[in-house]
């Protein structure tokens, strides 16, 4: 009777790595913060394996590293980095941009929907974990135009990184509305048609981004 029964023992890994990504995202375990097994068991009420397990996902992601003798910790966004995320970061949503008059009707919604999430995000008090998620659902969406499960997959990963310090861009530059608006100017030409002064418009925009990024891995956190 039973004999199809599974337990998904990944499950508990699943959540343990959801709770810690979402530490990491928030600014809660800053760069470079040690994470030790036993002390986040307890914390977690999971095992120490289950930790184990969870963290080798982050060090996967590149959102931890795990050192020799020294165990793992909370990846440090160098400037190289952040240079090299916001390059492929515009090769993906360039990318996406292109597609635009290819992309089924459903995609292009979906970069309208979540520039109207933003917004109303910003209104409603403009918390940074939830501008970040939401500021990031509109550039997953561009790379989405492009109909490639494995672009967005792509994007996800390097978004995943630079997330490590967006929590603390937004917190530093606290401009939401700036934010809103550049973002509106982007789809509002990519809702013309004018494809190419968007791409201009995107690298402007990643330019933006990246020094945001690097001004926020350079300010001590408060």
């Amino acid at each position: 009777m039973y004999e199809q029964l599974r337990v998904d023992r990944s499950t508990t890994v699943d959540r343990v790595v959801d709770a810690l990504r979402s530490a990491l995202f928030a600014g809660d375990l800053e760069p470079g913060t040690p994470l030790r097994e036993q002390p986040l068991a307890e914390a977690l009420g999971v095992a120490r394996s289950t930790v184990r397990e969870a963290m080798t996902m982050l060090v996967t992601e590149g959102l931890a590293i795990r050192e020799p003798n020294k165990g793992v910790s909370v990846a440090i966004l160098h400037p190289a980095a952040v240079a090299d995320i916001c390059n492929a970061r515009f090769v993906l949503e360039s990318a996406g941009i292109r597609a635009w008059f290819d992309a089924d009707e459903d995609a292009r919604e979906e970069v309208r929907k979540a520039m109207r999430t933003f917004a109303a995000t910003a209104q409603d008090g403009a918390d940074p974990e939830a501008m970040t998620e939401t500021h990031l659902a509109i550039h997953r969406s561009l790379v989405a135009l492009t109909g490639s499960e494995r672009l967005i997959a792509t994007q996800d990963s390097i978004t995943g990184e630079a997330r490590l310090a967006l929590a603390r861009v937004d917190a530093l530059r606290q401009d939401a509305r700036q934010q809103v608006a550049s973002h509106r100017k982007l789809i509002r030409l990519l809702e013309r048609g004018e494809l190419d002064e968007c791409v201009e418009e995107l690298r402007r925009h990643l330019a933006g981004a990246e020094e945001s990024l690097l001004e926020a891995i350079a300010t001590p956190p408060a």
